[in-house]
């Protein structure tokens, strides 16, 4: 089926569900979600996301294998701080493509294979396209007996997991309500149907939880300094994802990397039409309504909210970064001096060059924060740097 005949197909289903509903109305939240992750017309769920040159965005992951290899050097630490646990479970949510996982586990083969033996890999991904993928891509591994699976937070017992649990871009693609303040009161977002197109309109908010996102991060919307008109989103998902990883985590760290500020920043009055933003063929745009289904759609993360969140969950914060930063820590400068080492031919270097200064780019993946959260460590492990957090004296 054609990628036109997918659009109108999930249109005519979202068109369905808004005349179902009461008030002939769904929320932006619901709408986003259909639009992301229906399991058979949704941008992930479908397969047909595309990442890299060829597609709509890029990721570090799709810049070489230098990002996955580095975040295995991260994790060797962290099978080290809590003393080599048999099994070590190393659980990758959202997993693109899969070829985050490949480099990591090709790194740890040839430099931890003492880790590899040990580990187990787990796989939280609910697009059953990209599972399909990922399955592919990483086959060779299967075939080799590395513990691969591919688990539903179902499948997984409370306080089972001893390790890390790790996202790379996965919180920005969580489905989230739209706000807007209206005679100084908040209201919400809806989407209606109507001569062929979606409109928005505005109405009561659908919960009582979105008021209390702002208490959770200490922003008070009813500030003179908040104009009427004021519009931005609220990811209540990320707060139900992040009280579901800390009830399955016994012992061990999260480490979240996405693109995103505090809440101080995310929610300055001057922010007055949010972040939302569409990817098509990477063209930037911001209008949700067009390339039903064949567009990436993402917010930023709000990491003061990951953070508050993680405090009620039981998870304590082991430090906040930026990408760039934590690479360095764990060694990309070291790959940058290697460039003049002789191995390289002169188009080697520059490519390599490019690709690794990407990653640590401050106006581009290198701005990208790095959250870092604990549960369950003993008093001498929670007294243990992580390499990706020491950053070099500069003397």
């Amino acid at each position: 089926m054609s990628t036109t005949s997918n659009s109108q197909s999930l249109i005519d289903l979202i068109r369905d569900r808004i005349a179902n509903s009461p008030k002939q109305q769904i929320a932006f939240a619901e709408y986003m979600n259909l639009v992301l992750y229906h399991p058979q017309y949704g941008y992930y769920s479908s397969g047909k996301v595309a990442i890299g040159a060829e597609g709509d965005f890029f990721t570090s992951s799709s810049l070489g294998s230098d990002f996955g290899e580095l975040l295995a050097e991260q994790f060797i630490d962290i099978w080290q701080i809590l003393k080599c646990p048999t099994p070590f479970n190393l659980v990758e949510m959202g997993a693109g493509t899969g070829l985050l996982a490949s480099d990591i586990l090709s790194y740890l083969q040839k430099n931890a294979p003492n880790l590899l033996a040990t580990l187990e890999y787990i796989i939280v991904e609910q697009a059953e396209g990209l599972i399909e993928r990922q399955q592919d891509l990483l086959k060779f591994w299967i075939d080799n007996n590395v513990n691969i699976s591919w688990k539903s937070w179902q499948d997984i017992s409370e306080e089972s997991l001893v390790g890390c649990l790790f996202s790379n871009e996965l919180v920005d693609a969580l489905p989230v309500h739209q706000i807007i303040l209206a005679n100084n009161q908040l209201k919400e977002i809806y989407i209606q149907y109507s001569q062929d197109k979606f409109l928005e309109i505005i109405d009561e908010v659908s919960t009582p939880k979105l008021a209390e996102y702002f208490h959770l991060i200490d922003i008070d919307l009813s500030s003179k300094a908040y104009a009427d008109g004021y519009r931005t989103e609220v990811n209540l998902l990320a707060l139900d994802w992040l009280k579901t990883v800390a009830i399955k985590l016994k012992q061990g760290y999260l480490l979240t990397i996405d693109y995103g500020y505090n809440a101080q920043r995310y929610y300055n009055p001057q922010r007055d039409r949010g972040t939302l933003q569409c990817y098509y063929q990477h063209r930037r745009h911001n209008n949700p309504y067009i390339n039903i289904g064949a567009q990436d759609i993402t917010t930023h993360v709000d990491f003061t909210a990951l953070e508050r969140q993680g405090e009620l969950c039981g998870l304590q914060k082991v430090g906040f970064t930026q990408q760039g930063l934590f690479l360095m820590a764990l060694g990309l400068g070291d790959r940058l001096n290697d460039l003049s080492s002789g191995k390289y031919n002169f188009q080697q270097i520059l490519q390599r060059r490019d690709a690794l200064h990407q990653l640590i780019d401050p106006a581009g993946l290198g701005g990208f924060g790095v959250l870092i959260q604990s549960k369950g460590l003993s008093q001498e492990e929670n007294a243990r740097s992580l390499k990706g957090l020491i950053q070099p004296s500069l003397y």
